[in-house]
């Protein structure tokens, strides 16, 4: 299970400012803003940006400057192999740390969507001894019970995260993981389709199966 939520795309204008620096080209912007206040790429200015785009990382230092800063909620588990991707991003998480006594264990806190019945009958006893333990937890305030919680804790406990990225690194998670066999991989490229002109500028070279 994964979620993406309040997705904001951000530093368009001055990034296709930027672009046109090394030939001092500014006078052919041809880009504004609509009723909606959604920046909309001119003629002159798309057709820059997208061959620029494929013309290799070196040319497009401007897709570094379009920023995204979304909510994800997946399962620790996913967050693991997330974590490959240290440049340019920056992530604030719920804390396991210091909150996860705050709220009752349910089953719902957990990516179960492909388990089998049997298995997601052990879970739903895991879940029931985490809860167990915290209201345990609540009581004593017991180091020794905390460490039960946290090293007991599924890794398809789901956890949200604020996070900040921009357009590069969206080409290299699109192009690396569009494929990969976790299906929350599967969403968040979905979810990247869906960024603004993320077809010109961020999955171009796929052909998408129907």
């Amino acid at each position: 299970m994964l979620q993406v939520e309040r997705t904001s795309v951000m530093n368009f204008e001055n990034a296709i400012r930027g672009a046109r620096n090394p030939m001092n080209s500014w006078g052919r912007m041809d880009s504004g803003y609509d009723a909606s206040g959604n920046f909309v790429l001119g003629e002159n200015d798309r057709s820059l940006a997208i061959r620029l785009a494929r013309a290799g990382s070196d040319h497009r230092k401007y897709l570094r400057m379009i920023y995204i800063s979304c909510d994800v909620t997946a399962p620790l588990y996913w967050w693991k192999e997330y974590d490959t991707y240290k440049v340019a991003t920056v992530a604030n998480s719920t804390s396991t740390m210091h909150k996860i006594h705050s709220k009752p264990f349910q089953l719902d806190d957990f990516s179960h969507d492909h388990m089998t019945p049997e298995t997601l009958s052990s879970l739903e006893t895991i879940v029931e001894k985490l809860e167990e333990i915290r209201l345990r937890y609540q009581r004593t305030q017991s180091k020794e019970d905390w460490y039960d919680m946290i090293q007991l804790l599924p890794s398809s406990y789901n956890q949200m995260r604020t996070l900040s990225l921009n357009y590069e690194t969206a080409i290299h998670i699109y192009h690396a993981r569009r494929n990969h066999k976790l299906a929350e991989w599967h969403t968040f490229c979905d979810w990247i389709e869906t960024l603004p002109y993320a077809k010109e500028l961020i999955t171009f070279g796929i052909e998408k199966e129907e």
